[in-house]
């Protein structure tokens, strides 16, 4: 290994105790690889059976948590027993490789797809466009004890620990946003009334580890800074969100951002940027897994040098270098492919479905395609 990359394998120690052997995480990658019911297949196996390796965290594919909010085909699903045997074997899938094994647990709110649920669509309120009506009360417990639920799974699947999907204005966001959530009751209106139904997830998974007396299971959080429109979140929300967190028995936050650098837009000093205003806020308390196209090995590096993230996830380029963090370690770096090759099917072991979307060259969200004229999405 050049020994400039040593510092991406440090290993890190969380307040659990729980030690991640370096500062390299595999970011939740869609795959669109799951049966209809949400178990594994061997399109998933293949995907996600040779990624893991020489990373220390790998976080698993959003996974449903209830029926009604199943945001994409293919989505694995961890909604009751009949879900054990799919996340035990994702979770020794990824283990065997040597990376901690995480399971990110979702629900798409009004995002969901009404054809692939039986159930209605709900939301924090009603949201006429993508047919979704505003969930009662007790569906709101409900939603909260779904969550808990699928972290019970996750731990007697096996997995290392369990991230909360907060971000990508999905279900958890939903409900924090004033611009999604317009409820007058007790999980709607002021902040902290909206910031009561992430809070109450937070705390319904921790009881569940607690429960299974689990010190050692790992709890993280994944939100999305910034939104677009008059009433979407801007740093003010997010940075009492994190002054709540880090309150938490969380042992890591995690942001979604489509580039590490962005600039702030609204909330805070637009010459900063997200990442630095997170990790300053964070201040210590817990660390942060930072994310946003970085393809090479020297991007990397770089941006684990600005001192704003303990971690690095990767996406994007993990989808096109299955063996990223094993071909840095082995002096190979200039090896890694910044761009897919659409000649090259056979070479990425990508499910049917998301090969026909990343070779389409027209999702920003995916990796970039030769020739096609790419650029990452401005959020």
């Amino acid at each position: 290994m050049n020994p400039k990359y040593a510092p991406l394998f440090q290993p890190f120690t969380l307040n659990n105790g729980v030690t991640v052997k370096n500062r390299l995480a595999v970011a939740p990658m869609t795959h669109f690889g799951s049966h209809a019911d949400g178990s594994i297949s061997d399109q998933e196996r293949a995907f996600i059976g040779n990624r893991a390796g020489d990373m220390g965290l790998f976080i698993a594919a959003a996974t449903l948590v209830q029926d009604g909010g199943k945001a994409f085909p293919g989505q694995p699903e961890a909604t009751g027993e009949h879900c054990l045997d799919s996340l035990k074997e994702t979770a020794q899938l990824i283990q065997k490789q040597g990376a901690k094994a995480i399971l990110q647990i979702h629900h798409g709110g009004y995002k969901a797809m009404a054809e692939l649920n039986r159930s209605d669509k709900i939301s924090a309120s009603a949201n006429e466009a993508e047919g979704a009506r505003e969930a009662s009360a007790a569906e709101v417990d409900e939603l909260v004890a779904s969550f808990a639920r699928a972290a019970d799974l996750a731990l007697r699947a096996g997995f290392d620990g369990v991230e909360i999907h907060g971000a990508n204005s999905y279900l958890i966001q939903q409900f924090y946003s004033a611009q999604s959530n317009r409820r007058s009751d007790k999980w709607g209106g002021s902040l902290e009334n909206r910031m009561r139904f992430p809070l109450a997830v937070v705390d319904a998974i921790a009881a569940v580890r607690n429960k299974h007396q689990r010190n050692d299971f790992i709890i993280g959080y994944r939100f999305s800074p910034e939104e677009a429109g008059e009433d979407g979140l801007t740093m003010i929300e997010t940075g009492a969100l994190i002054d709540a967190l880090v309150q938490k028995p969380l042992q890591y936050l995690h942001v979604s951002l489509w580039e590490f650098d962005k600039k702030i837009r609204r909330g805070g000093d637009t010459a900063q940027t997200r990442m630095q205003f997170i990790h300053d806020r964070i201040n210590g308390k817990l660390p942060l897994i930072g994310v946003g196209n970085l393809f090479t090995a020297d991007q990397i590096l770089a941006a684990y040098e600005t001192g704003w993230a303990e971690f690095i996830a990767l996406g994007k380029t993990v989808m096109l270098n299955p063996h990223i963090a094993t071909q840095i370690l082995e002096g190979r770096e200039a090896e890694i492919e910044t761009q897919l090759d659409t000649t090259r099917a056979d070479h990425y072991g990508f499910p049917d479905t998301l090969w026909k979307l990343a070779a389409s060259g027209t999702q920003s969200w995916l990796p970039p395609v030769k020739g096609a004229d790419w650029k990452p999405m401005d959020i």
